[in-house]
């Protein structure tokens, strides 16, 4: 399991950890993840993910699921979201 954002891409880090003396060693910085089960209306159906914790806030600002994979760029969502980017597309057409 990858440690990526599902909805956002967002992805690791790496920096240096510097200490007082200035000393510099290698860190690597990962995104707060979190498994959620987000509730999609159009689908009327729940969708399990792992996003950031930034992205859950996200979610919320927008209005929820449906429309924040509406106005998520393809290239950054994972092969689950995209899976439901198609049938919220597909019902939204029909609608």
């Amino acid at each position: 399991m990858a440690r990526r954002c599902e909805l956002t891409g967002k992805d690791g880090q790496v920096g240096h950890k510097v200490s007082h003396s200035n000393r510099k060693t290698k860190k690597v910085f990962r995104p707060n993840l979190v498994t959620v089960t987000l509730a999609s209306e159009t689908l009327k159906k729940n969708v399990k993910l792992r996003i950031s914790a930034n992205a859950l806030r996200s979610v919320e600002h927008r209005g929820g699921l449906d429309a924040f994979l509406l106005k998520a760029d393809k290239a950054e969502l994972s092969r689950d979201a995209l899976a439901v980017r198609k049938e919220l597309d597909k019902a939204v057409a029909a609608a």
